[in-house]
């Protein structure tokens, strides 16, 4: 799917700040407080209720369990993984010892029931957690709810007396929001088996409970199809899941309180279906997968009814596989040119009396979802899906804007917010967090605005391999998770970017790559060469925004991405604190704001001749000297203003003008990266002859 027209981000551009934690400190919010109060500690999502008391209890490796009410299989392996991490937050060691008695317990379980069967979005996932400096009471009416809990402890853990201490705290807990998800596209660049578990243990980590799949498009067709076997084996290049792994995917999810829900795209991003199939096509074959990106002419032709008898089989044999209750058909992006080209689908329209194009994607949709519904699925698919006729039931999924998910609620369907989500924008967590879930104007509420089930990050395959996925998605996705779990009330953007720069740790910990993959990926770029300055250089830029690498350069499916802008991070900590201090300097010239700044532009201005060795020796990095020297003249600009600024010197407005030139000749971009520090730069330069505060 190419999005690179959403129209109204604009409206959606504020800050905000999030930190996941486990084994850190924590940020929690009391009963009528404001986050500022609490400081020195964090969760993330904040939980709805919250309260501490002065006393904490010691984390030593002892944590006897009693399970009292319902108890599985499923409880069971959860409560063996909440040990493991915390084993790998602590050190130590915690056999999985088991009470007799409540009262010999140091975590007791309270569990209802089992929940349902088939996971939905009304399962229950509220929970109570207390903890005392004797015991700690989880309660719950479902596992799921245990789940939720599970990984609010865990992030309680934090260092303390003489070792691990978990406060003191009462808290009643829901999600504001039923469906919290990321979608992940295995399409554009193949996604193995791995990749979905790991990041599914951080999903689970932060309370997000849909794994949204895109499984078809115009580059791949994912999944194995023992009934329709030309599709896997002609439109994959031999990267698709089998059943079997799917299936393993399903469990391994619900194990963690996560649906998965499949998307197969259609009418249109239909080509890789048609290279096995081409009988299916709007326009004769042959046809071939995709190597580059964008809207493509190939799509289904919605006249033929042999297309309706394949798809019914077609998902009859993915239902089986996935049990989710919802399937999602895509329906995105038809730019009808084979429709228009094809005279027997132009009679069709006239002898069915349809206007145009879009009701025959219209009827197309009323037949598929139909379809679905004989197999006990509700349909889900994209703004487009959205037209007169559209049968009452199904779900529009919003990536086009507040409007469009207004009228579909308005028209009386549920709805689901990817627009303001997409984290292949590399837009800045604070973007993200304070992009509300509302259809029309209003005030956010703690509650659920009617018809919004919740919302979907979108993680779209175009510029991610396995080895940069995790970096583009964590720890940016744990804000919108606060956003979609946390009252609406939650939303101070510094306190959530403290937060946010211990979540990559804990994430990490339980296996995220986010973190442990850019090292590798800067010392493979630099050789032989130490990787000091690339990382003082990778630490300040960001890779350039939206879909700007598409216009830089011809990309396919198979270009390597293996360069600095694959490594560098979509939003830079460094340039953010240095942000930060000038601000502080700016309203009050403190002499230890001063010094922290110019120790920074110091050692960008001096990186660039420490950094041309490896340049010089390493291939790879040839195209970043620009960027590199550009660093190191907005540093010397930066420190020529700080030098103006605290001599209180008034230097000309040519000067000024000439500095700022500078700055935006400098700019750039080059090598598809940004200088993050710049406009922070540009700043201390404007300030230059303003008043002393």
């Amino acid at each position: 799917m190419d999005r690179s027209d959403v129209a109204d981000y604009k409206s959606l551009m504020r800050i905000t700040r999030i930190r996941v934690v486990c084994g850190l400190s924590l940020l929690l919010l009391s009963c009528g407080r404001s986050v500022a109060d609490h400081r020195d500690r964090g969760l993330m999502p904040m939980p709805a209720k919250i309260e501490f008391a002065a006393a904490s209890l010691q984390v030593d490796g002892h944590l006897p369990i009693m399970i009292v009410g319902h108890s599985d299989a499923r409880l069971q392996r959860a409560i063996d993984q909440f040990l493991q991490h915390l084993t790998a937050y602590t050190g130590q060691e915690f056999p999985h010892g088991v009470a007799d008695t409540p009262d010999q317990a140091k975590l007791v379980i309270r569990c209802a029931g089992p929940g349902q069967l088939v996971q939905t979005p009304d399962e229950d996932e509220s929970y109570s957690l207390r903890v005392t400096a004797e015991q700690i009471q989880l309660n719950a009416a479902t596992v799921v709810g245990v789940l939720r809990g599970l990984a609010t402890l865990e992030q309680l853990v934090q260092p303390g007396g003489n070792g691990f201490v978990i406060p003191e705290v009462s808290i009643e807990d829901k999600p504001r929001f039923v469906w919290r998800g990321l979608l992940i596209d295995v399409c554009r660049h193949w996604q193995p088996m791995a990749v979905i578990q790991r990041n599914l243990d951080a999903m689970a980590a932060v309370k997000l409970n849909v794994l949204h799949l895109h499984l078809t498009e115009d580059q791949g067709f994912r999944v194995e199809s023992r009934r329709f076997p030309r599709l896997h084996e002609h439109g994959s290049d031999g990267k698709y899941f089998t059943q079997e792994q799917l299936r393993k995917i399903v469990a391994y999810a619900r194990d963690r309180g996560i649906r998965v829900v499949p998307e197969f795209d259609m009418p249109g991003h239909t080509t890789s279906w048609l290279v096995g199939h081409p009988e299916l096509a709007a326009a004769p074959g042959p046809y071939r997968i995709e190597r580059r990106w964008g809207v493509f002419d190939p799509c289904f032709d919605p006249t033929r009814e042999a297309l309706y008898e394949f798809l019914d089989a077609f998902f009859s044999e993915m239902t089986a596989i996935f049990p989710d209750p919802y399937m999602h058909i895509g329906g995105d992006e038809v730019n009808g040119k084979q429709w228009e080209a094809n005279p027997q689908i132009q009679a069709f329209l006239k002898r069915e009396s349809l206007p145009d194009l879009h009701a025959l994607q219209a009827y197309f949709n009323r037949r598929v979802a139909a379809i679905l519904n004989k197999h006990g699925k509700t349909m889900v698919g994209w703004d487009e899906i959205l037209h007169e006729g559209l049968p009452q039931g199904c779900v529009v999924q919003s990536w086009r804007g507040s409007e469009s998910l207004a009228q579909a609620i308005e028209r009386g369907f549920d709805g689901i917010l990817s627009s303001g989500f997409y984290l292949d924008h590399q837009r800045p967590a604070s973007f993200h967090y304070l992009n509300e879930l509302q259809p029309t104007g209003g005030s956010p509420s703690d509650t659920r605005p009617a018809r919004i089930l919740g919302g979907e990050a979108c993680m779209w395959g175009e510029y991610v391999t396995p080895e940069t996925i995790d970096s583009r998605i964590w720890p940016r996705l744990a804000a919108i998770a606060e956003r979609l779990w946390s009252p609406a009330s939650i939303k101070d953007v510094d306190d959530m970017y403290r937060r946010l720069e211990q979540v990559g740790h804990a994430l990490d910990a339980i296996g995220a790559r986010h973190r442990t993959n850019r090292g590798r990926m800067l010392h493979r770029l630099a050789g032989r060469h130490p990787i000091g300055a690339l990382q003082v250089l990778a630490a300040v830029v960001e890779p350039v925004k939206f879909y700007k690498r598409s216009a830089a350069r011809p990309y396919t499916n198979h270009t390597p991405l293996n360069r600095l802008v694959d490594a560098a991070r979509p939003e830079s900590q460094v340039a953010r604190r240095f942000q930060l201090e000038v601000r502080g300097f700016l309203s009050g010239r403190s002499a230890d704001a001063s010094r922290a700044i110019r120790r920074r532009l110091k050692s960008w201005r001096d990186n660039h001749q420490a950094l041309m060795s490896a340049i010089r020796d390493a291939p790879l990095l040839e195209e970043v000297a620009p960027v590199s020297r550009n660093l190191q003249l907005i540093a010397t600009l930066g420190l020529q203003a700080m030098d103006t600024i605290e001599s209180d010197q008034q230097p000309g407005a040519d000067w000024k003008a000439g500095v700022l030139a500078a700055i935006e000749n400098a700019a750039g971009p080059h090598a598809e990266v940004d200088i993050a520090v710049i406009a922070t730069v540009k700043t201390l330069v404007e300030s230059v002859g303003s008043a002393k505060p």
